[in-house]
């Protein structure tokens, strides 16, 4: 309970200024209208107005729960307008492109930590790829894989990817380097290889930096992959739910669509958390 309350606390406090927050942006409208049809709003039926537009500039929490309802459990899984069908195709990409990067990244940390002309060579460049924004990125990916003839789940994924894997890098980087001189030099005096270094020592200790870089990488793929679908006139995943809601000024659309991201981000870090709370156990490495 000492561990709730204070989430609940926290939670209840959002509500009410998103709550207040609604009320003073859609009240010119309400008020708009009201004038429009001579009529004067009291405060209680001000209020009551702002809470139920159709396109609010900013959707009441009720009204964003309810979209996400009827994305979720009032529509078909296979339908175009439900949320679980776009999420998974954000997801199938977000998937992909995560391995990619992660993958990307666990093989050049390995040969920066073993090769001093790597380091020199990759890192800056490596560095370098994170200051150019993925906005101005994704739509040259996009046209580039267009014109090969490539879309869909691929060009998405390559996006996701660029994200993911630099968060994987600096960390298992970090984590490779742990092992102190005084443990290495105890692995050299058994004659172990650097491979046998690199198994028994090295990636052991690198273990809690890689799953929390994975946690970090693993959102920014989610990030990649809907900015991925945003210039490309998408049809599928939530980036494009995004997007069409912006074109009509469906605000609960957006919104919605926001919130169902955010839970699948939740979803993705808390799998990573409980397959590093299992890996670590089982190799006595658990705090």
């Amino acid at each position: 309970m000492r561990r709730v309350l204070p989430v609940l606390s926290v939670l209840l406090a959002i509500v009410l200024v998103w709550y207040a927050a609604a009320v003073l942006m859609n009240a010119p409208w309400a008020r708009d209208q009201a004038a429009r049809a001579g009529q004067d709003l009291p405060l209680p039926a001000l209020i009551a107005a702002t809470m139920v537009q159709d396109r609010p500039v900013l959707p009441a929490p009720h009204q964003v729960a309810k979209g996400l309802w009827d994305g979720i459990a009032g529509q078909k899984i296979t339908s175009k307008r439900s949320l679980v069908w776009h999420g998974w195709v954000t997801l199938s990409a977000t998937l992909a492109g995560f391995a990619i990067g992660a993958l990307a990244g666990i093989a050049l940390a390995t040969a920066i930590v073993h090769s001093r002309v790597m380091e020199l060579s990759m890192m800056p460049w490596a560095i370098a790829s994170q200051t150019v924004p993925i906005l101005a990125i994704a739509p040259m990916v996009i046209v580039v894989f267009a014109s090969a003839g490539v879309t869909g789940l691929i060009p998405k994924a390559m996006i996701s990817a660029w994200l993911s894997f630099f968060p994987v890098l600096v960390g298992m980087v970090k984590g490779l380097r742990t092992p102190d001189a005084m443990q290495m030099d105890l692995m050299r005096s058994w004659s172990a290889s650097r491979a046998q270094t690199f198994w028994r020592l090295r990636l052991p200790s690198a273990l809690p930096y890689l799953f929390a870089s994975l946690k970090v990488a693993v959102a920014a793929a989610l990030v990649g992959t809907i900015v991925g679908e945003l210039p490309a006139g998408a049809t599928a995943g939530l980036g494009a739910r995004l997007l069409s809601g912006s074109y009509y000024g469906q605000t609960v659309q957006i919104w919605a669509a926001l919130f169902a991201a955010a839970g699948l981000a939740a979803v993705l870090v808390a799998a990573i958390g409980a397959i590093e709370r299992l890996t670590l156990h089982r190799m006595g490495l658990a705090r």
